[in-house]
């Protein structure tokens, strides 16, 4: 079962590349987005995000059993359920979804208030409960971008 469980907190094996761990499992996450999207149904999406979510706590405490200590590196499903809620239900062309990226990994990386408090929380869903909010505030900072966009046009 620990296999099972190494696979889903390392996303697929993306959170043991050696250089930027956390970077390789948002693109797991943009991966999933444009997979979801590939079934053109509104239910699809949140339903990833949960499924991740789940599979993300679960597995997180496992790592920090496994690894003996709090937020191991190599865990990187937390990345996913976080590049998941940026883009949930966001229209974006894939310039769009970049910023998004940027967003997600400038918010995950700077874990501005209450992002940094939620870290705190013990277990699988401290590692998690920080990416999800970061991805909400890079999905409301997208949005807005996006809006600015077309109500004042560069």
């Amino acid at each position: 079962m620990r296999h099972v469980a190494m696979f889903v907190w390392t996303a697929g094996y993306s959170g043991l590349v050696p250089i930027a761990p956390g970077t390789a499992g948002s693109v797991v996450g943009l991966v999933l987005v444009l997979g979801a999207r590939l079934f053109e149904q509104l239910w699809v999406e949140p339903i990833a995000v949960l499924v991740v979510v789940a599979g993300g706590v679960w597995s997180a405490n496992k790592a920090e059993v496994y690894y003996k200590r709090k937020d191991p590196g190599q865990v990187v499903i937390d990345e996913v359920a976080g590049m998941l809620l940026t883009m949930l239900w966001i229209d974006a062309s894939m310039a769009w979804m970049a910023v998004g990226f940027l967003l997600f990994r400038c918010f995950d990386v700077v874990k501005p208030f209450p992002v940094n408090k939620i870290e705190q929380v013990s277990g699988g869903w401290g590692v998690i409960g920080d990416d999800l909010a970061a991805g909400l505030y890079a999905n409301c900072t997208l949005r807005i971008f996006m809006w600015l966009s077309v109500v004042a046009p560069v």
